[in-house]
């Protein structure tokens, strides 16, 4: 498939998730770098967005609980360009029931070619990278030039 440039702006929008069993930690960094996540604009799985917005006061669009669709509500968002950025705490030793979900969530970052940290090492490397508070190009499947060979067949 054929690629082309977009420009992931300046000002992030950051899609924060964590599994229960990481909730206080995706909370701890939260509170660690919220100076600079108030820079940039937060979206949250509901559950893991309200722990956030309350233990750091900063504003979080809250989407629904992941089990009951946020995973997929953010997957769209990534699809539509909206997200810049995913931070996801996932459990690596726990079962998730909705766990296709969250493959595919991952799975459309990979597709959408955006920086994903599942862990605080990642998430502080990509925080204080020197590209958080520029503007930066990424690479992305040209699915424009892909339709159209499909609709011409």
């Amino acid at each position: 498939m054929e690629t082309k440039v977009e420009k992931i702006p300046a000002n992030k929008h950051i899609a924060l998730v964590a599994h229960d069993g990481k909730k206080d930690a995706l909370k701890a960094w939260c509170l660690a770098h919220k100076n600079t996540l108030e820079r940039h604009t937060l979206s949250a799985t509901g559950t893991t967005g309200n722990v956030i917005e309350q233990a750091t006061g900063l504003s979080v669009n809250k989407l629904l609980s992941g089990p009951m669709g946020g995973d997929q509500q953010l997957g769209a968002k990534i699809a539509e360009h909206q997200i810049h950025m995913l931070v996801f705490f996932w459990d690596p030793l726990a079962s998730q029931p909705h766990d296709p979900d969250v493959k595919a969530l991952l799975r459309l970052a990979a597709v959408w070619n955006i920086p994903v940290a599942c862990n605080e090492a990642t998430a502080d490397m990509l925080l204080h990278s020197s590209l958080m508070s520029t503007e930066f190009s990424r690479a992305l499947p040209d699915y424009d030039k892909y339709l159209a060979t499909r609709l011409n067949t």
